[in-house]
C-alpha cells in the first residue's frame, strides 16, 4: 500500500527541515572557533530561514483541503522515503535522529553531520519535487541546487578539517 501525504504535510514537512537546519547552523557556528566555517554556518542558517519562507508560501497557495498529491511511483520509493522522515521526525539539527547536538562535538563532527542532513534534504527534495504543482517545481529546483553547493562547500570544509 502506498503512503500518501497532501500537500499541506508535504509542506509542513519541509518547513521542519528547514527549521530544524537554521537551529543547527546557528548552533553549529556558536561552538566553532574557525571563523571562516563560523561564517559559512551563519550564512547556512539565513539560507535555510530563506528556504522556510519560501516552503510556507507554497505551502499557502495549497488549500487544506486539496487532495493528496500523488504521482506515479510503482516501487513506491519516494513515497516510503518521505513515510520514513515523517515516522523518524527527521535528524536534520540532531547529532543523531535521537541525540541533540552538545556543544562538545569536534568541527569534523558537526561538518560530518550537516554533510549528512544536506544530503538528506536533497533527497527528500527530489522525491518531493514531483509532489508539487508545475509552478513551484522552479522553487523547490533553486532549493536543491542551494542544497548540493551546501554538500561542496561543507565536503570542502571538511577535507580541509579532516587532513
Amino acid at each position: 500500500m502506498s503512503a500518501t501525504f497532501n500537500a499541506d504535510e508535504i509542506f509542513a514537512m519541509a518547513e521542519q527541515i528547514e527549521r530544524n537546519g537554521a537551529r543547527y547552523y546557528r548552533k553549529a557556528a556558536g561552538m566553532s572557533t574557525n571563523s571562516e566555517i563560523r561564517s559559512m554556518f551563519t550564512g547556512f542558517a539565513a539560507i535555510e530561514e530563506t528556504h522556510l519562507r519560501i516552503f510556507s508560501e507554497m505551502r499557502a497557495r495549497y488549500a487544506q483541503d486539496r487532495p493528496a498529491v500523488q504521482q506515479f511511483d510503482p516501487e513506491d520509493e519516494a513515497c516510503q522515503y518521505l513515510q520514513t522522515l515523517a515516522s523518524r521526525g527527521g535528524w536534520e539539527g540532531k547529532a543523531s535522529p535521537m541525540r541533540e547536538l552538545t556543544g562538545t562535538e569536534p568541527i569534523e563532527q558537526v561538518l560530518w553531520i550537516a554533510l549528512a542532513a544536506e544530503k538528506d534534504s536533497v533527497v527528500f527534495y527530489t522525491a518531493m519535487k514531483d509532489r508539487v504543482s508545475p509552478s513551484d517545481r522552479i522553487g523547490l529546483e533553486e532549493i536543491i541546487r542551494e542544497e548540493l553547493g551546501h554538500v561542496a562547500l561543507i565536503q570542502k570544509a571538511y577535507d580541509t578539517q579532516h587532513k
